[in-house]
């Protein structure tokens, strides 16, 4: 279905999916697989990699010299975007603004933002008086006037063309399914800026897979992701599959998980991340995979999925974000 557009090819092959056997024992409830979207492929490894083949390809094609993205502080699409820019060829200049209450040393120099620094990449920092989107403009102009082609991300590579990484992952799933001859009933996933979502939503509907997809918000609330998740999953389809539509019914979201606020930590994120690492050996991360694990916790805990459902859950990476919350998710075995 995507063949049409140009793609700077970092995942060449499908990320796996695993039965999590120990935890599904432990939980006696539904079989649970993870898809590992994690896997350090490039620069740590996550779920914006899938979103930047198709961003660096439309740059590439646009002949840019230089990318331009945003984020905050410990932001994992920042990371991303900066080692996958390296492999391109091509600079980086990440801005940064510092939304989390956050200010110990850990969460200002280690992490993602240890990492920004090690790829390379130029860092503007920015503290919540100053405009994020007027600071990019103005980034933009200046590299223009200095004799550049500088290509603009948005935040989350969260848009139209962004999602079609997550159309892919859907394209992963249903070959995985023909293959295994069984389908999943449920497809869990954090809602951050809201694109892995869409691109979840949109390769469901054009694939027609029977299965439902649930997103565990960790920015916004219900009532503001829904608008900012069904635009997303609406103009993609518009791009690959112009005669389907979606509605809001189809867009499924739980912010029960969500906390005080974005990357703010919980105790139920705190029992998830520990959970996983202590039965599976894997790493979820504080801020996305965290809570919206938390989530699907709960939802087994009270019955919403059924013994004999298959749920699968988007591991979309960034446990490096683990070292910059040392002190929260050390604080009670000290």
């Amino acid at each position: 279905m995507l063949d049409n557009f140009k793609r700077f090819e970092i995942l060449n092959q499908a990320t796996p999916i695993q039965y999590l056997s120990r935890l599904s024992e432990l939980l006696q409830g539904p079989q649970i697989y993870v898809k590992r979207d994690d896997l350090n492929i490039l620069g740590g490894g996550g779920n914006k990699l899938r979103k930047l083949e198709f961003f660096l390809g439309e740059a590439i094609l646009q002949e840019a010299d230089t990318i331009i993205t945003t984020g905050a502080t410990q932001s994992n699409h920042a990371r991303l975007t900066a080692a996958s820019s390296k492999k391109a060829g091509l600079a980086c200049e990440l801005v940064l603004s510092h939304t989390v209450p956050k200010d110990d040393e850990d969460y200002l120099t280690n992490g993602n933002i240890l990492l920004d620094q090690l790829f390379g990449a130029t860092l503007h920092k920015l503290d919540k008086t100053i405009n994020q989107a007027e600071f990019v403009q103005d980034l933009y102009s200046k590299l223009k006037q200095q004799g550049k082609k500088p290509y603009i991300i948005p935040t989350g590579g969260s848009n139209a063309l962004g999602c079609l990484g997550y159309v892919r992952c859907v394209e992963e799933i249903v070959e995985y399914s023909q293959k295994n001859q069984f389908k999943f009933d449920y497809i869990t996933v954090a809602n951050g800026s809201s694109g892995t979502h869409a691109g979840l939503i949109a390769g469901v509907m054009a694939l027609n897979y029977p299965s439902t997809v649930i997103g565990y918000t960790v920015v916004r609330s219900c009532q503001e992701t829904l608008a900012i998740t069904l635009d997303i999953a609406s103009k993609g389809l518009e791009l690959f599959a112009p005669t389907l539509s979606i509605n809001a019914e189809a867009i499924i979201l739980d912010d029960n998980y969500l906390g005080v606020g974005y990357g703010i930590p919980t105790k139920a994120m705190q029992e998830a991340v520990e959970l996983m690492a202590q039965t599976e050996g894997l790493l979820l991360d504080p801020v996305y995979t965290g809570k919206a694990f938390a989530g699907v916790l709960a939802d087994i805990r009270s019955g919403k999925f059924k013994s004999t459902d298959k749920v699968l859950f988007i591991m979309t990476g960034g446990s490096v974000g683990l070292h910059a919350y040392k002190s929260n998710m050390l604080e009670h075995h000290v």
